[in-house]
């Protein structure tokens, strides 16, 4: 259940990195103008809107990476650890068991058979 939650959560700090990238433009323009507003009437002030997403982003891509260990420690966890040498005991052991065929056709239903009989 855990996992499952923790899951839910890596995806939305993933969706919301993704947004939070293309929302952020290059050095070159201000954040304020791709609203239509001068960069000093901005609510961050001229360069603080574009360091406040950079921090957001740097802080969810470090969640992003924490959550993906951990549910690597979960999943690998809940799929039990089995050695190489356990596996191929388990395999050999298969391998050993006889299976028995079933009873041969009598020989009353192969002469009403309209198939004729292999040469010996």
């Amino acid at each position: 259940m855990l996992s499952n939650l923790l899951l839910v959560f890596h995806l939305l700090v993933a969706l919301t990195i993704i947004v939070l990238v293309l929302i952020q433009q290059g050095k070159g323009a201000d954040m304020g103008a791709a609203f239509g507003g001068g960069s000093s009437e901005t609510l961050f002030g001229a360069r603080g809107s574009a360091n406040f997403l950079t921090r957001i982003t740097s802080s969810l891509a470090v969640i992003f990476f924490v959550t993906s260990l951990v549910l690597a420690f979960l999943f690998t966890r809940e799929t039990g650890d089995i050695s190489v040498i356990e596996e191929s005991s388990v395999l050999q052991s298969a391998e050993n068991v006889v299976i028995e065929a079933p009873e041969t056709v009598e020989s009353t239903q192969q002469e009403e058979s309209d198939v004729p009989e292999i040469p010996k």
